[in-house]
């Protein structure tokens, strides 16, 4: 569910974000030229009014707080989800032993030798000097 919201909230911060740098770009620069002009500073006049100014630094101003506010909350849902998923990492895999058969073990014995590197040598064979004296 934390994901879905995470997911949600993403996706809505970057509606806010494509929307908050047009409302910015659509703004009159305070020299009556720049981007302002170009991307239809003018035309914002004629559908909003001669206002235009006042109108566009509100939808700034809430467009910036929502952003921050988005970014925060994801934030702080991002630390959320870290501390409660399972982590594996360090943990050693869980291995499951099968049943010990129901019969008796076989008795240990009473003096345990250590266990010793086992080396086979060659067998040894007369030589052949050896074997041809009479």
């Amino acid at each position: 569910m934390a994901n879905f919201l995470i997911w949600l909230f993403t996706a809505v911060l970057i509606l806010v974000s494509v929307f908050l740098v047009l409302v910015v770009l659509a703004q009159k620069a305070k020299s009556d030229g720049g981007m302002g002009g170009a991307l239809g500073g003018g035309a914002t006049e004629a559908a909003f009014g001669a206002d235009t100014g006042n109108v566009l630094t509100k939808l700034t101003i809430n467009a910036a707080i929502l952003f921050f506010v988005l970014t925060l909350g994801l934030y702080l849902a991002h630390i959320y989800v870290a501390k409660h998923a399972k982590s594996s990492e360090g943990q050693l895999p869980a291995i499951s032993v099968p049943a010990a058969p129901a019969a008796s073990p076989a008795p240990a014995p009473a003096t345990a030798a250590p266990l010793a590197p086992s080396v086979s040598l060659p067998a040894t064979t007369p030589a052949p000097a050896e074997a041809a004296k009479p």
